[in-house]
């Protein structure tokens, strides 16, 4: 029996992990948060039998308090104290944004297995993050479909076998729309995304790219390879997750129709795999996979990522701190879809590369570029 904690629960990706664990005997959940919304927190934590929670928002704890008679942790040291204070095997970390890094470094101090689906963990803190998994009696597993991929591609490979890396993307919903109707284009349409169902921030991260930018920073730090030995692709279909291209010519491929589910599953029954009533792809039917390279004048996003991650230091913090603010702020239709990059580009070249001290000092940051995305938007109003 493998006990779990969820944080970012109410999320898709937290709903979609209470689906995986209500369906597999071994599971059992022990821990769950959430940002804000109690209601969703406390009816999750009573129909599979949780009695310890946290919110980050003190305002909702209150409120979970009157309808929930087990433990309410509170704030965001609430959050970081159910992932390491618990007894969780393994804590899976789908809070949204770089508020789930203190958490991350929490469980794997805790020495617990880290699932990882909040990918500013690595982003912001990769360096730290990547020295603490390493100093960590706990395993870092990678939930992000594409990463997932990649690691069950290289399983059991040394590294001097990889010779690369291709991290696939859909393409987002603008993927054949031409500049000038990308200009236009609405929140509605950003949110529309052709394969995947995720939460609002995420989508757009797809629309812009930037997702897939971010994905090739994560990669960085989780496999040890150069930026030069990670591509990017577009593949619409999104039937191929992942590829690793081996020293002697091989391709390996992680291949199956959309479903977070299975790298969900694949993360919290490592080193086994459960069975899974996922749809399996049907290899009789007619099947055509397309793959193609990335615009980077349509979509600026990606390349400011890899630039940034090049850049090392604070410069993916600034990266992602800048994003999340633009990505909120075209969410509240307070700036157009292409003043995203335009913000993030401005906020990164203000802040630098200056290397990274401690924790302290990436959520300082952080706090430096959100108020500087915060002014540049301003400006632009």
């Amino acid at each position: 029996m493998r006990s779990v904690a969820i944080l970012g629960a109410t999320g898709s990706i937290g709903e979609q992990t209470l689906d995986v664990i209500a369906a597999h005997p071994e599971l059992r959940v022990v821990g769950l948060a959430a940002r804000s919304d109690h209601a969703g927190l406390v009816a999750a934590a009573a129909a599979h039998g949780v009695d310890t929670i946290a919110l980050e928002d003190p305002a909702a704890a209150a409120e979970a308090r009157r309808a929930f008679s087990g433990t309410v942790l509170e704030g965001a040291g609430g959050v970081v104290e159910l992932a390491a204070g618990g007894d969780a095997d393994v804590v899976l970390n789908a809070i949204v944004g770089a508020a789930g890094l203190a958490a991350s470094l929490a469980t794997l101090a805790a020495g617990r297995d880290l699932a990882l689906a909040n990918k500013e963990t690595l982003v912001a803190g990769g360096d730290l993050v990547m020295a603490a998994a390493r100093a960590s009696r706990g395993r870092l597993l990678p939930v992000d479909s594409e990463h997932s991929a990649l690691a069950q591609c290289i399983g059991g490979v040394s590294a001097e076998q990889v010779e690369g890396l291709v991290i696939t993307a859909s393409g987002g919903p603008f993927r054949e729309w031409p500049r000038e109707r990308i200009e236009r284009a609405t929140r509605q349409q950003a949110l529309a995304h052709p394969t995947w169902s995720m939460g609002d921030k995420i989508t757009v991260d797809s629309a812009t790219l930037m997702n897939k930018g971010l994905e090739v920073i994560e990669a960085h730090h989780l496999f040890g390879l150069g930026y030069d030995r990670i591509e990017v692709v577009v593949h619409p279909q999104s039937i191929v997750h992942g590829m690793a291209r081996m020293r002697d010519g091989a391709l390996i491929a992680h291949a199956g129709l959309p479903d977070m589910r299975v790298p969900i599953s694949w993360a919290l029954t490592y080193p086994d795999r459960a069975p899974l009533a996922a749809t399996r792809l049907d290899l009789s039917a007619p099947l055509s996979l397309e793959f193609e390279p990335p615009d980077l004048e349509r979509f600026p996003c990606l390349a400011l990522a890899r630039r940034a991650g090049e850049a090392g230091g604070v410069a993916a913090c600034a990266l992602n701190a800048a994003n999340e603010v633009a990505v909120e702020s075209f969410l509240a239709d307070a700036i157009g879809f292409v003043r995203i990059p335009a913000v993030v580009e401005r906020v990164v070249d203000a802040v630098g590369a200056e290397p990274v001290e401690s924790l302290d000092h990436l959520l300082a940051t952080d706090q430096r570029a959100r108020a500087l995305a915060a002014e540049a938007i301003g400006v632009a109003a």
